[in-house]
């Protein structure tokens, strides 16, 4: 296993991250013997960072990674990340209450990275500010419940600096592929926070699975014609380990073969160990895939923000994925992106047809006809029904932290 110094503490970290997003599991619930099985196994080869969350599998991913190392007596050989939810909190003490829970959840005394979660607009950044998050931050690092405080980023660039100069943070984490480079906080991003010494943690670096799954005969065709050949996540992971800036990697890992994979990987992939003709051949890769794409977005952001609220950018990395991947589960990451469940609802109907967006587009995409097309695709059931559920059950996450909180003081 390769490990990357965080520059601001000298922590080394495995290049590979132990995603438990999508820890295996059947009908909603954590195979837990086949997930330990998993987890101990990785960091038996040299994983040292898991990273979790509040809300990941309806709230079972922190107790079950708790659970799993205080069985195996190996906390102390982890660095533990997971991530206070902007959406549960409506006041300052909400804050106190979910850290307090998610250290019981966890069987821990402290949080090793402790990062805001999956802040994506401004609204959302401004509120958390108002409601004093950065002197909580510091706070709870003075008294040892986190030691190192970061951010998770879904928004664009503009803002990602902004948050990036805001504060003493150590690191941060963002959407990276080598089809991402120019999308949210990208490759512009990535080489500003490094620029700033802070630790850069990849997250989605094969896209969810797409870049792995149902792969374009076209795309197919040029690893076929590489010299070495790679499976389609080799590809994608090497890309990323070839850039010095990037700290680590994670991956949502459930089957054993794809943990084994991605640990050879790891331990192979070093920076700058990439040629130039591979170099070539992963460019020609994202060529393809943006040649297939139905809407030629390229992620720059100059059309926002829209007069209606419609997050276009995101609308179209959606829709262009559904198209490119046929992937399953398009219409659920739509509605939970843009339906409003984590933050303000960014959905193509809600375009008036201002007209404004095209003026802004410097590629003269006919951005109202492509937002009627996505609306009618991805849109219906999924988008009216989910994100009311899915608001409640976050609501309910954050109520019953302030109650088993208040119970226990």
């Amino acid at each position: 296993m390769q490990y990357r110094t965080v520059q601001k503490t000298q922590d080394r970290l495995s290049v590979l991250g132990y995603g438990t997003m999508r820890l295996p599991s059947r009908s909603g619930l954590i195979r837990e013997k086949e997930a330990r099985k998993q987890m101990l196994y990785a960091i038996g080869e040299g994983v040292n960072y898991i990273d979790t969350g509040f809300p990941y599998h309806g709230g079972a991913s922190e107790p079950f990674v708790g659970k799993t190392l205080k069985q195996a007596g190996c906390r102390d050989d982890v660095f533990i990340a997971t991530k206070l939810p902007p959406w549960s909190v409506r006041e300052q003490g909400d804050m106190e209450h979910i850290l307090n829970e998610q250290l019981r959840r966890l069987r821990t005394d402290r949080i090793d990275y402790y990062l805001i979660h999956g802040i994506s607009g401004r609204e959302e950044w401004e509120k958390m500010l108002r409601l004093g998050v950065i002197e909580f931050l510091d706070r709870v690092q003075r008294d040892g419940r986190i030691r190192r405080a970061g951010f998770s980023y879904h928004g664009d660039k503009a803002l990602f600096k902004e948050i990036v100069d805001a504060y003493d943070w150590v690191m941060c984490q963002i959407q990276y592929n080598y089809l991402d480079t120019d999308n949210q906080a990208g490759r512009e991003g990535l080489a500003y926070a490094h620029g700033r010494d802070l630790a850069v943690m990849v997250m989605e670096p094969l896209r969810g699975g797409s870049l792995t799954r149902s792969v374009p005969p076209r795309v197919q065709a040029l690893w076929d014609q590489a010299p070495i050949q790679r499976t389609p996540a080799e590809w994608a992971l090497r890309w990323l380990y070839d850039q010095p800036e990037v700290t680590l990697v994670l991956s949502g890992m459930n089957r054993m073969d794809h943990i084994q994979e991605n640990i050879r990987i790891a331990d192979e992939g070093a920076v700058h160990s990439l040629t130039e003709e591979e170099k070539t051949l992963i460019e020609r890769a994202r060529d393809t895939y943006r040649e297939i794409f139905r809407i030629g977005c390229t992620g720059c952001r100059y059309c926002v923000p829209c007069p209606a609220g419609v997050d276009i950018p995101m609308c179209f990395e959606l829709y262009n994925n559904k198209t490119a991947f046929g992937e399953r589960l398009a219409k659920y990451e739509y509605a939970t992106r843009l339906a409003g469940i984590l933050g303000r609802s960014g959905l193509a109907s809600r375009c008036v047809e201002c007209g404004a967006c095209e003026k802004a587009c410097p590629q003269h995409l006919p951005i109202r006809d492509a937002l009627k097309d996505v609306a009618h695709e991805m849109e219906g059931p999924v988008t009216r029904i989910l994100p009311p559920m899915a608001r409640f059950f976050l609501r309910g996450q954050g109520r019953a932290a302030r109650r088993r909180d208040g119970n226990t003081k």
